[in-house]
């Protein structure tokens, strides 16, 4: 005989589900969402992204522009019989904020087991500058 498994709710989790689950919710200009987790390792700032299924030397883009590490993509469905798909297809794309002190000369990107690895080496951060206030109005 089987038991059934019960999961503890997460309110967090389950709506995260729910909105992926669901109908196709557009983002920012049709894109699909990448699931991320970001962390610091050794002085660096490390971004992992889910992105099964495809093939990194042609569908993965990463690009850095200002403060912004942007991950583009594109998963293309293989035409088959099929009663049921899950799966996503079609484009993607995910941007997020470098932290201070990102060193965006000396970024490198693996991918290994549908796994997106991107380390962007963290420098010293610049001081924050205080600028005085001149009032004109006299």
């Amino acid at each position: 005989m089987s038991s059934m498994a019960v999961r503890a709710s997460n309110r967090l989790a389950d709506m995260v589900d729910w909105l992926e689950s669901g109908p196709s919710i557009a983002l920012r200009d049709g894109d699909r969402f990448v699931r991320v987790e970001d962390f610091e390792r050794d002085g660096s700032y490390v971004v992992r992204a889910e992105l099964p299924g495809v093939d990194p030397d042609q569908d993965i883009e990463v690009s850095l522009e200002g403060d912004y590490l942007t991950i583009r993509g594109e998963r293309h469905e293989e035409i088959r019989e099929k009663n049921r798909s899950e799966f996503r297809y079609g484009s993607f794309s995910r941007s997020l904020r470098m932290p201070p002190g990102a060193d965006a000369s000396a970024v490198q990107a693996t991918y290994r087991d549908g796994i997106l690895e991107v380390v962007v080496p963290l420098g010293e951060e610049r001081p924050q500058t205080q600028i005085p206030v001149v009032r004109t109005d006299r």
